[in-house]
């Protein structure tokens, strides 16, 4: 299996199992085992969001491209990922960024307002 991915700039989030040639996106699973060698499902045909451009099987191996949600101002290997190819089974590690901490209010420093 090849997994492209396609960056874009979304505040959702994505999990994706696989397990053979069935991927669970977001709880959803999705089974591509029954499609034949150099056949193709067109890009929408499958009713996932995630799922951008086609399904495809060339020379036994499954083709597809995921959309790959990012914050602002990603990291070069977020916005730029190489493909995923041969994932094992199991939860897909897609590329992302850390979360971006945000200060504890119960430990900041309370303003002067006395003067």
């Amino acid at each position: 299996m090849i997994i492209d991915l396609s960056p874009q700039r979304r505040d959702d989030l994505l999990t994706v199992t696989k397990s053979g040639d069935a991927l669970t996106i977001n709880g959803v699973q999705f089974d591509f085992s029954i499609l034949p060698d150099g056949a193709t499902i067109p890009a929408g045909e499958v009713p996932c969001e995630w799922l951008v451009g086609p399904v495809e099987r060339i020379a036994g191996e499954l083709h597809l491209t995921l959309i790959l949600p990012h914050g602002p101002s990603p990291s070069q290997a977020v916005a730029f990922p190489p493909p995923l190819i041969d994932p094992p089974d199991g939860v897909i590690a897609l590329p992302a960024d850390p979360a971006p901490s945000i200060p504890d209010p119960a430990e900041e420093e309370p303003a002067n307002v006395d003067g």
